[in-house]
């Protein structure tokens, strides 16, 4: 499914969840991005029809619960909207890999345009006059932030549009400038990288959004170049990292019934006694910074006994975490 067409059906779900009445498809043509056009003018009017039908099929086929009807016996014409009775999720428990990688949906959802899209249709809706639900999309825009970096390269791979940026190598102190033809960016053992060719090596290169300095700085015109037709970010991203190596050896407390995830890891367990109930693990790990970002989620459930830089690094995730909820207001 293309960029535009998931867009605008994330972008419909919205709209259809955050109003309790039914939705004419004139009343949706006129809110949701992606199905602009001139109702007056025949040919357009009709493409439109038949893009509304493909995507309603395939909201159904992907099990979203579209209903159909009207308001009262006085409309002429049916409208649509999302039953929330049959749409909710029920509670649904995560270990923390696989609340990562919602994480990293939500992120690609805040930083493509996906909520500030949605924002924008449901101010349409109220201003036409149409009753709102406030609860309807309670979490609907991610808070979670990635590398500054993010958004501008994958704009730029949009766009094929060459860009330059300051980049610190791991095995120096000083960044270099460097001229990138980006191809995509892609998430690879938790950490981001824009791929594609190096404009001064003339070669193909990976780069560590986290290791970028400062803003990236688009140059030339759009189009300006074509990734290649059989790219595969991942694959280039693997070869520039490397094997995993599971050269560190952490040891952990851990409350018993937490962490089943990290249980799993654990080479070594040993059962709390007496008067220190917490279980003692030891686990093997390939990122410092990675299992930290892991370990931080379970709060005072688990503690680094060793090595210290992964307590540290532990710590430092924590006081970052306070920092961010005392600047948000009241």
């Amino acid at each position: 499914m293309s960029r535009i067409r998931t867009e605008r059906l994330v972008n419909l779900v919205i709209c259809l969840l955050s109003t309790r009445r039914f939705l004419t498809a004139a009343q949706i043509a006129a809110t949701v991005p992606g199905y602009e056009h001139d109702p007056e003018d025949p040919r357009e009017h009709e493409a439109f029809q038949r893009k509304f039908e493909r995507d309603k099929a395939e909201l159904r086929e992907l099990g979203v619960p579209l209903e159909t009807g009207t308001e009262s016996v006085f409309d002429a014409e049916p409208g649509y909207r999302i039953a929330h009775r049959d749409y909710a999720l029920p509670d649904i428990p995560l270990e923390p890999d696989e609340a990562a990688a919602v994480g990293i949906a939500g992120r690609l959802w805040q930083h493509h345009g996906l909520a500030a899209a949605a924002s924008s249709g449901l101010a349409k809706l109220r201003a036409a006059g149409i009753d709102m639900d406030p609860q309807a999309t309670l979490g609907v825009e991610p808070v979670v932030t990635v590398d500054p970096a993010f958004a501008p390269l994958t704009t730029a791979a949009r766009e094929r549009r060459a860009v330059a940026f300051d980049y610190r190598a791991p095995e120096g102190d000083e960044p270099a400038t460097r001229r990138l033809q980006p191809w995509g960016v892609v998430c690879w053992r938790g950490r981001w990288y824009v791929v594609g060719h190096d404009l001064d090596r003339r070669a193909v290169r990976c780069f560590r959004l986290s290791r970028i300095v400062g803003k990236v700085r688009p140059s030339g015109r759009p189009d300006a170049f074509t990734p290649p037709a059989d790219l595969d970010l991942i694959s280039h991203v693997s070869r520039f990292s490397g094997p995993v190596e599971w050269t560190g050896r952490a040891t952990l407390l851990i409350t018993p019934g937490v962490g089943a995830g990290l249980r799993r890891w654990a080479r070594v367990v040993e059962p709390g006694r007496g008067d220190d109930p917490k279980d003692k693990i030891v686990i093997r790990y390939a990122d410092t910074e990675r299992l930290a970002g892991t370990l931080v989620r379970y709060g005072p459930e688990v503690q680094v006994l060793d090595p210290p830089e992964l307590r540290d690094a532990v710590i430092q995730r924590l006081k970052e975490f306070v920092a961010r909820t005392e600047e948000v207001p009241a």
